[in-house]
């Protein structure tokens, strides 16, 4: 018997491992059924980044260095937070979603299932326009970025980066549903403000607003990146980051259990999903 529980605990990790590649399998298979209506959700979140890229360009056509940064460098911001934002999407898409899935019962259908219960609900789903962000991501990176094979360590390491932090953020958020009810409201606020911050330059936010940036709503964590690992790299800025990103991963994680154990049943009929 306790040989069987070794074996079963050493083929725990491949068995997760299955799972999920069979959840992406299939959220990529549901996505490309209607392969017009992925292509267009894709293309216009592509164009849309791109627009807001034209902007920024007409900005520093005019004032060609804003506090150190360059257009460049607000490019390449834009690349590791759309392309961040992108791959966490596709890959664990329902990171927004938290606080929607516990307030209308929806979390049932996952306790039901022999897998672990976050995992099981990020992996559940796939955002289609965020494809659209990551491939934005790599174009900006082709065209501005170091090619170098720093470079491209440099930029993998803020995707990931940008990714956790995502994640993170927006499960604490939305696990605040556990202790309050109905948290969607403030699981939308947190999810359009971190956003928002993680495509200005950090550096123009002075005072309380630049204590908040890196504190209450880590987005400058984010926004730095093309600064100070990608362009200067500054040891304690990585470190702190990296430090950061670890805490706030494992914060969300004992946080959402925390109050999984506080759950009461929707009795809601619902698919996975």
């Amino acid at each position: 018997m306790r040989t069987e529980d070794k074996n079963a605990q050493q083929n725990a990790p491949r068995a997760i491992a299955r799972f999920v590649l069979e959840c992406w399998k299939v959220n990529l298979a549901s996505a490309m059924e209607y392969r017009l209506s992925f292509l267009l959700l894709a293309g216009m979140m592509f164009i849309n980044n791109a627009i807001w890229l034209v902007f920024w360009g007409l900005f520093f056509n005019r004032f060609p260095v804003v506090q150190g940064w360059e257009f460049n460098d607000v490019m390449m911001l834009w690349a590791v937070s759309a392309g961040g934002f992108g791959w966490a999407s596709i890959l664990l898409g329902n990171f927004p979603r938290i606080a929607s899935i516990v307030s209308s019962g929806q979390l049932d259908v996952y306790l039901t299932q022999p897998k672990p219960v976050l995992l099981n609900v990020l992996a559940s789903r796939m955002s289609v326009t965020a494809i659209g962000d990551f491939i934005f991501g790599l174009v900006i990176y082709a065209v501005v970025g170091d090619h170098s094979l720093i470079g491209a360590l440099s930029f993998a390491l803020a995707l990931l980066i940008s990714g956790l932090l995502f994640i993170a953020v927006l499960v604490i958020a939305g696990s605040m549903a556990f202790f309050v009810g109905n948290a969607e409201g403030i699981a939308q606020q947190a999810f359009n403000s971190f956003v928002a911050l993680t495509t200005y330059p950090s550096s123009i936010f002075k005072g309380v607003a630049r204590v908040v940036l890196f504190t209450i709503l880590p987005a400058g964590f984010i926004s730095y990146l093309p600064i100070g690992l990608m362009r200067d790299f500054e040891p304690t800025f990585v470190c702190s980051c990296i430090g950061v990103t670890a805490f706030l991963s494992v914060t969300a994680y004992v946080f959402f259990y925390i109050g999984l154990r506080r759950y009461t049943s929707g009795n809601a009929i619902a698919l996975r999903g």
